[in-house]
């Protein structure tokens, strides 16, 4: 597995940077394109439904897990 990389987002109007390792940036954009979505969108999807406890990155991370979990 690769060291995080650091990308830039940008949520609702507010620019943010998300460190990810580039295999769940791969999976992230994949499933985007799936979702006829950008990155951006998906984030602030996922973003709007996880709580205070949890980073944004560590929600991007389940969201994928899940994602490929379920087929």
């Amino acid at each position: 597995m690769s060291r995080p990389v650091k990308h830039s987002l940008t949520l609702r109007g507010h620019r943010t940077s998300v460190s990810l390792e580039d295999e769940f940036w791969q999976a992230f954009r994949e499933i985007a394109r799936e979702k006829s979505m950008t990155i951006n969108v998906l984030a602030a999807e996922i973003d709007a439904g996880r709580g205070t406890e949890t980073g944004l990155a560590s929600a991007i991370r389940l969201y994928v897990l899940r994602r490929y979990r379920s087929g």
